[in-house]
């Protein structure tokens, strides 16, 4: 695979089985639906998984699974900077379900929102709060501000704090155990 390579939802299934997937989602998100076979390495751990990646992509190619594409294009340019080959999933997990196409779910695991539902949640709650809390004291319509100027931002470089500051919660973290049995099962 060249390092910018792509793969529609239909390319990617047609090889499923010999490709590694990695998903970068947080891992409510991946524990709502994955690619069957694909593991979990969230995209604000993806540099303590470069030894293990590294190690799965001398085996054979890489595969990286977001929601849309956007983080795992991300986490490709992050990959090929470190001398990785990886391929991204065009429109993701979002693109795979809408061709029809399965995904594992596995039984007993939370289910936390997508991260652009949770950075739509924040960012309209805080708009509000500015505007409501304007009212009786102007300096808080800055929040709103602030917040429409951090959207703006994201649009235009296709890259979003707010939701990296929410994949630090506590329920957007994978577990110590989760994250090293992941590691050791590419390594291994």
């Amino acid at each position: 695979m060249a390092p910018t390579t792509a793969l529609t939802a239909g390319q990617a299934h047609a090889r499923l089985h010999e490709l590694t997937v990695i998903d970068v989602r947080t891992p409510g998100e991946y524990g709502s639906g994955h690619l069957p076979g694909a593991h979990n390495i969230p995209l604000d751990h993806l540099d303590a998984a470069l030894p293990a990646l590294r190690t799965a992509a001398e085996r054979g190619d890489l595969l990286i699974v977001c929601a849309s594409g956007a983080r795992s294009t991300q986490a490709c340019r992050r990959l090929a900077g470190q001398g990785i080959i990886a391929a991204t999933l065009t429109g993701g997990t979002t693109a795979w379900t809408r061709l029809g196409h399965a995904t594992h779910r596995p039984a007993g695991t939370r289910t936390a929102w997508a991260m652009d539902r949770q950075v739509r949640l924040a960012a309209g709650t805080l708009i509000l709060t500015g505007l409501v809390a304007g009212r009786r004291w102007k300096a808080a319509r800055r929040l709103s501000a602030a917040v429409a100027g951090g959207l703006v931002l994201s649009a235009l470089t296709d890259t979003c704090g707010m939701a990296a500051l929410l994949a630090r919660l506590p329920h957007n973290q994978p577990g110590a155990t989760t994250l090293d049995d992941t590691l050791a099962a590419l390594t291994g």
